[in-house]
Order: C-alpha cells, then structure tokens, then sequence
C-alpha cells in the first residue's frame, strides 16, 4: 500500500519519469523481500537501520558496485521522506547513513576532429537512414540533448523561423534550445526524405525508423556507437558522451557555466560542474602561454 501511494506521488506529483519509478519501486520490492526473509517481517513502516545496513552487506556480498548500492538506497531514502511527510513514520531510517564511497568516473569527450569526422562519413550517405543518423548526431552535439529527450521529440517541436527546439525534460520540465543554421538545413532534408516513408503520418514523432514507427533508445545507442567506432579508440561511445563533449566543448569556448546549465537541463550548478573538469586541459594550455613566469 505505502509503496504504491510512493510511486503514485513521484508520478503524480513529482513528476518523475515513467522508467524512474519503476527503478525506485524495484529497489523499494526488493528491500521489502529481503526483510520479509530475513527478519520475517515485510512492515516497511517499522524497520530501523540495522535492517537497512544488513542488506547493503548482502548487496556487497553479491558483488553490487558501491555506485548501484549507492543508487538502491537513495531510493530508500526518497521513500521513508514520503513516509515522513505524510505522518507514516516518525523519524526517517537513513536520517544518518552516509553514502558509500565510489570511484570518481572520468568521461571522456570526443574530440573535434572526431566529431567532424562522423560527420563527413555522414555526408556521404544520402540515405533516409543516414540523412536521419546524420541528425541524430548533429542534435546531440549542437545542443546536448539527453538520448531519451531525443527519441521523445515531436515534429511540432521545431521552430525553423524562430531557431529553436522545444525539449521536455527530467520530471516534465519543458526549455527552449537554439539550432544552428547548419542543424535547421539538416532538419529540412531529414523532413523531406520523411516523407516518403509508408505510414510517416501515423506518428507525430520525429524520428522513426524506416518502417515508419517511432525509433527508441537502444537503436539510438547503437547509431552513436556504430558510427563513432570508425573515428574514435575511446572505450565508451555513447550519446551521454557526446553531451559531454557538447558542454565541455562550448565550456572551453568561454560559455557561461550558468548558460550551460540551462542548455543541458540541470536543476543544479554542481551537475554542470562535472563538465568543467574536462575543460581544466584547457585552461591549463592557455595558462602555460599567457603567464609570464612561465619558461
């Protein structure tokens, strides 16, 4: 009963996104089996730490990283708030826990020349399928756009005469982002050779496959990796790592931190600062050649 009103209350309230909830509620069923068979107890109004802190053990015994552990109990925690703020409980379990220790992970960005060199594999492939990826990633790279707002997008989004794309965002929070001239010509193309595929109309999505359906994430995925395998060594080739390439790529421009908040979505500066590690190479070369003490 308490985990459905939970999810409800993200859902409705929060506005948490579907594959969010689910993940919260996972974790949240999963607890409530593990005290059900360790404790015989499944009352998760009643439990204390010493539950809560038996089952990270077990989670790390059976080779849970610190990270996922990290994310299971931070649902935990969202959930005895709600418990908290509807007067279910009294005092919040996890009020004291601190979050294991994880491995700081760098993300690597592509690379200009990299980029460009998609893009020109791109160019040549006037395909409905390579004018398509061709916007994927040039979407990806000139705005930063997270690869389920991508897949999400609606034709009805797009502003040619104003430049703009409208994006719906983490916990339905809509931001207007800027096309470049190049993009918007892309677009155009894209449109056209739309088209032309059978059943186009049935969906007011923008992109879909060529069977004409709405594309989705792990096709999106194996586009960015497909394509960046031919120009990058880099172990990780996703669509994450090339909004990080957007953000420390315009960082190292001399962008505005706060600015890129707003492009990316963030609902705090600390996430964007994560992208300003990427760009201290930067700062350091022009360091090195405008300081006077160095030699």
């Amino acid at each position: 009963m308490y985990i459905k009103s939970f999810t409800d209350y993200l859902l409705l309230e929060k506005k948490y996104a579907l594959h969010t909830v689910k993940a919260y509620q996972k974790d949240i069923e999963s607890f409530k089996e593990f005290c059900k068979t360790e404790f015989q107890d499944s009352d998760l109004d009643k439990v204390n730490y010493s539950e809560i802190r038996s089952w990270i053990v077990e989670l790390s015994q059976n080779n849970i990283s610190n990270r996922s552990i990290n994310r299971k109990i931070s649902a935990l925690n969202s959930f005895y708030k709600f418990l908290l703020k509807t007067e279910t409980i009294t005092i919040n379990p996890l009020a004291k826990h601190k979050a294991l220790k994880t491995p700081k992970k760098v993300q690597i960005p592509f690379s200009k020349n990299e980029i460009e060199e998609v893009l020109e594999l791109l160019d040549s492939d006037n395909s409905f399928e390579g004018i398509r990826n061709k916007l994927i990633v040039e979407l990806f790279y000139s705005t930063g756009i997270r690869r389920i707002e991508l897949v999400q997008l609606k034709l009805s989004d797009i502003d040619s005469t104003q430049k703009t794309l409208k994006v719906l965002g983490k916990r339905n929070k809509e931001r207007y982002l800027p096309l470049l001239d190049s993009v918007i010509k892309t677009i155009e193309k894209y449109l056209q050779t739309r088209s032309q595929i059978k059943n186009h109309y049935e969906t007011d999505f923008l992109f879909i496959t060529s069977k004409g359906n709405k594309i989705y994430e792990n096709l999106v995925y194996r586009v960015i990796n497909s394509y960046f395998s031919k120009a990058s060594t880099k172990v990780k080739k996703s669509p994450h790592i090339l909004r990080h390439s957007f953000a420390t790529h315009i960082l190292n421009q001399g962008a505005d931190l706060n600015a890129v908040k707003e492009l990316l979505g963030h609902s705090s500066l600390a996430s964007t600062q994560v992208y300003t590690h990427s760009s201290i190479a930067e700062l350091q070369k022009i360091y090195a050649k405008s300081h006077p003490r160095n030699k």
